[in-house]
């Protein structure tokens, strides 16, 4: 008998320094490391993205009945009163050696051009040039998704809070981005997978903060991703989920 148990302590040993692999559409992730959650996937550390999963409410996609990119509002409206409209505020924010308009709020407001040194979803050096970009500002949850589970019921202000979130946007190569479409977890990953992990965590966090539910092929893919990275983190912040009247 003790010498049976040996190849189990060395597995033990093996899955506890296993680290992040990454799974992809319809792949398997090495889920070994976690324990099994509710509906029988892995679950996750507390404060892990993996765990956050196990939270989201699973139900059917609802028909796109009546969605509209109105429904959210103005585009890049200025939700946070800085003088800047969104777009702006995430260029800054994920651009180096970004140029601005002149004569614009003081003239770091409008940017011009700038370089996305290192793009998300490919991985490549895309350059930014106003009027004619390859860089997309992507939001993670496509709001035609979140029109389809959920966003239809809510007002006004939580639907213009979503659409300018900064934990929902992120600058990323253009043609990456119209592949993407209004795809969920279950449908696209970056092609980029060292990326897929912080992708799909990030996507997570959207859905657990806005109460926004996933579908069970959706969850199932959240789970193939995150129990290849366990330890990944749920972000936090960004803005409020409601937005000021009027934007």
């Amino acid at each position: 008998m003790l010498r049976k148990a040996a190849p189990v302590a060395l597995l033990a040993v093996a899955l506890a320094v296993t680290g992040c692999t990454e799974g992809g559409v319809g792949g398997m992730g090495d889920g070994s490391s976690a324990s099994s959650g509710r509906g029988g996937g892995p679950a996750g550390e507390p404060g892990s993205a993996l765990a956050a999963v196990q939270k989201l409410t699973v139900k059917g996609r609802a028909p796109k009945t009546g969605y509209g990119r109105e429904e959210f509002g103005r585009a890049w409206a200025d939700v946070d009163d800085n003088g800047c409209g969104t777009r702006d505020d995430i260029l800054k924010r994920d651009l180096t050696g970004e140029r601005f308009k002149a004569g614009v709020r003081g003239g770091d407001c409008e940017v011009v051009s700038g370089t996305l040194t290192d793009d998300p979803y490919t991985g490549r050096r895309v350059e930014y040039m106003r009027g004619r970009s390859k860089v997309d500002i992507d939001h993670l949850v496509a709001l035609s998704d979140a029109w389809q589970k959920g966003a239809q019921q809510w007002g006004r202000g939580k639907r213009v809070a979503l659409a300018n979130d900064p934990l929902n946007l992120l600058a990323v190569d253009s043609s990456a981005n119209r592949r993407k479409s209004d795809g969920d977890t279950a449908t696209w990953l970056p092609g980029n997978k060292a990326y897929r992990c912080t992708y799909v965590a990030r996507q997570v966090a959207v859905k657990k903060k806005y109460e926004l539910w996933v579908t069970g092929g959706e969850r199932d893919a959240m789970r193939r991703v995150l129990s290849g990275c366990p330890d990944e983190r749920l972000p936090a912040g960004g803005g409020p989920t409601d937005a000021p009247a009027g934007r």
